[in-house]
């Protein structure tokens, strides 16, 4: 299913801390698909196990190819603590892949020819914004839904005001939007 543009601007409704975590692979030897292809088809189980339990915190997710070598998924949970709480539940599915690795890595096993890497991003409220132009909800704003672009300001320094002053954008020219 193709989703649809959103005539002109929008902007993520999200309230609060925007919690990103950048989660990926890089394919170091082509020919080692044994080492690798694990990887990259534990990170698919892990997004279909969060996918059936809302409640543990991912609210969205977009996946990203850089090269034929590297992939990696781009993140929005609900809070840095269900972040940590779905990694080291020793029940959900990334507790055991992440003692894997550990183990063979510990043991010589993975040899090189695949590399793991995450980055994780607290932006709390007041320190990030974002637009889209006749898209489809997209990143932040698939995660956290959208709402038209003046409710939140016209301009990125309204859209970062909005989000840090109670919730009370300051247009351009200094009046109150609302």
């Amino acid at each position: 299913m193709v989703a649809k543009p959103i005539p002109g601007r929008t902007t993520a409704a999200r309230e609060g801390d925007a919690v990103v975590l950048l989660i990926g692979m890089r394919i170091n030897h082509f020919w080692a698909a044994h080492q690798w292809l694990p990887v990259m088809v534990s990170m698919v189980r892990m997004l279909r196990e969060l996918a059936r339990d809302p409640g543990r915190g991912l609210l969205g997710r977009v996946l990203l190819t850089v090269s034929p070598r590297t992939y990696y998924v781009v993140q929005y949970w609900e809070s840095k603590e269900k972040l940590y709480a779905y990694a080291s539940a020793p029940e959900m599915l990334h507790h055991g892949v992440w003692s894997l690795v550990n183990r063979k890595e510990r043991a010589g096993k993975l040899r090189q020819h695949v590399g793991i890497w995450h980055e994780t991003y607290v932006a709390p409220e007041g320190s990030y914004e974002s637009i889209y132009f006749d898209m489809p909800e997209f990143g932040l704003g698939a995660a956290s839904g959208t709402v038209p672009v003046e409710r939140r300001g016209r301009y990125a320094k309204d859209r970062f005001a909005y989000r840090g002053a109670g919730n009370c954008a300051t247009s351009h020219d200094g009046v109150a939007d609302g």
